[in-house]
């Protein structure tokens, strides 16, 4: 995502354009799975490449997209219904809606847990919210040995509202893994990965509410920018994150019958 492939910048208003385009766009995306009101479609790539661009959408009713908005924003409230995330934490604020974060996620065993550090902006439009991201490099935060650094190329949401009351959320995302996956891993990720995280989001949606109104229910810097706190970063200190700079790992020789069966979403 990043212009170029050498500078980091914030994205601007055709970045966020770009990126709508896309998730409504059927144009070259090929559907995968549809059911139960999610759909999942992945871009036509060649099928040994582990790049892949996934894009999926759920339709939640009862979730005001403002809730849901809230609910991707809220790194406390991600601790509750994110099972798959070891940790997570804002780095510093670029902007008003600019930040830079950290994630970690548990890999199925055995492969290898992930990490990232990623430059996030977010835009609300009216009704409609937008956040994106991609991977950049902070002096602070190199790559962990108990970690694969992954780098995500392009990754966020779009949540439009439905009507009074309701959303529809797309969810897209082309990250590399840094690691030679098994084909069995990709396919894994849109016919089930992906379909059973969305349905969390919505779930995560529902319970919201009432979380929030026990929970510091007026902070909510992502809204009210006067509320950030983080320490400001510069542009300066950062660069992208070149995936080819990174350890990339082979684990094509898994099978799939060794995957653990614990609880794991994208």
């Amino acid at each position: 995502m990043s212009r170029g492939g050498e500078m980091v910048y914030i994205p601007d208003d055709s970045d966020f354009s770009s990126f709508r385009d896309q998730c409504e766009s059927l144009e070259g995306w090929h559907c995968r799975y549809n059911k139960a009101g999610v759909t999942v479609w992945s871009q036509a790539q060649e099928e040994s490449c582990a790049v892949q661009k996934i894009k999926t959408r759920i339709s939640c009713k009862d979730v005001p997209a403002e809730t849901l908005y809230d609910v991707l924003h809220d790194t406390r409230y991600r601790k509750k219904w994110d099972s798959n995330m070891i940790e997570t934490y804002d780095i510093g604020r670029l902007t008003v809606n600019a930040d830079v974060g950290y994630y970690s996620w548990k890999c199925p065993s055995p492969l290898k847990n992930r990490d990232f550090v990623t430059l996030r902006s977010w835009l609300p439009l009216g009704n409609d919210y937008m956040i994106i991201n991609y991977s950049v490099k902070h002096p602070k935060y190199p790559p962990r040995k108990d970690f694969v650094r992954a780098v995500s190329l392009q990754t966020g949401y779009l949540i439009k509202a439905n009507g009074a009351g309701a959303c529809i959320l797309y969810y897209l995302t082309q990250v590399d893994p840094r690691g030679s996956l098994p084909k069995w891993v990709v396919n894994r990720v849109s016919q089930f990965v992906a379909p059973k995280a969305m349905k969390k989001i919505y779930k995560a949606g529902l319970k919201y509410p009432e979380w929030k109104r026990k929970h510091d229910p007026g902070y909510k810097p992502w809204v009210y920018p006067e509320q950030n706190t983080l320490p400001s970063v510069s542009l300066a200190d950062l660069s992208v994150q070149h995936a080819d700079s990174l350890e990339n790992i082979d684990e094509t020789g898994l099978p799939e019958d060794h995957l653990s069966t614990s609880d794991h979403e994208a």
